[in-house]
């Protein structure tokens, strides 16, 4: 079994990267950051022996470096099992006062990125008939909020972007689902002064993306929403 992780190199996609390879999957990762994701591939295949943990430097937000890693996958496998849609960008904002160039610049790590991979890695899924795409999005795809600007735009859109899948692929037994998280625990939160009781943990969400991706085929999840028991921040 094989899953693709972009942004895998810490966080939410680290998180899910570590329970999948702890039952068994292999692994074929991507982040922006050489150093990072090779400590995390490394860190994994000593850990977890029996499977293989492959990485490579991938900006997404060029089209170009994700249809390099797209080929790069497809020289290792045709059966990409899963594909986790994780790599994303933050940045705080209002509409009226934002720098110009950050909404194209969030679309580009929010949006176009799972759209053109997804694209890249969909032909052997449908011909298998099998196949979970798993896309990020967040809390912020459902609800506008203070601060949030264009990246509540990209993740409006990302939501549209599984919709849309999710219906083309159903009869090519090709799952979808939109994930939302909350508030989750990770290096971003350091320096926040936020107590790391008040809001979840990564392995929250990597928990329920696993689960999800073992039902059995008559059953897809086509939306999570987790959020911290004490409610958003």
């Amino acid at each position: 079994m094989n899953i693709v992780i972009t942004g895998a190199s810490k966080g939410i996609g680290k998180a899910i990267a570590e329970k999948f390879a702890a039952n068994g999957y292999s692994l074929f990762l991507c982040a922006r950051t050489e150093s990072e994701i090779a400590a995390t591939a490394n860190e994994l295949q000593k850990k977890y022996p029996a499977i293989t943990a492959d990485y490579q430097v991938c900006d997404v937000a060029k089209k170009s470096e994700l249809r390099k890693f797209a080929d790069w996958i497809h020289t290792k496998t045709n059966a990409v099992d899963v594909l986790v849609n994780n790599a994303g960008s933050f940045v705080p904002g209002h509409v009226h006062e934002e720098e110009d160039g950050t909404i194209e610049h969030l679309m580009e790590t929010n949006l176009y990125s799972a759209y053109y991979l997804t694209r890249y890695l969909l032909p052997p899924m449908m011909q298998r008939k099998h196949g979970h795409i798993f896309n990020i999005c967040s809390i912020a795809s459902l609800k506008a909020y203070a601060h949030g600007g264009s990246y509540s735009i990209t993740k409006y859109a990302l939501d549209g972007l599984s919709a849309n899948l999710r219906d083309e692929m159903k009869n090519f037994g090709v799952k979808v689902t939109s994930v939302y998280p909350g508030a989750a625990y990770t290096a971003s939160w350091n320096a926040s002064g936020i107590s790391p009781d008040r809001i979840m943990t990564a392995n929250d969400i990597a928990e329920m993306i696993y689960t999800s991706a073992h039902l059995s085929p008559q059953a897809c999840v086509e939306e999570i929403v987790i959020r911290p028991q004490l409610g958003d921040l």
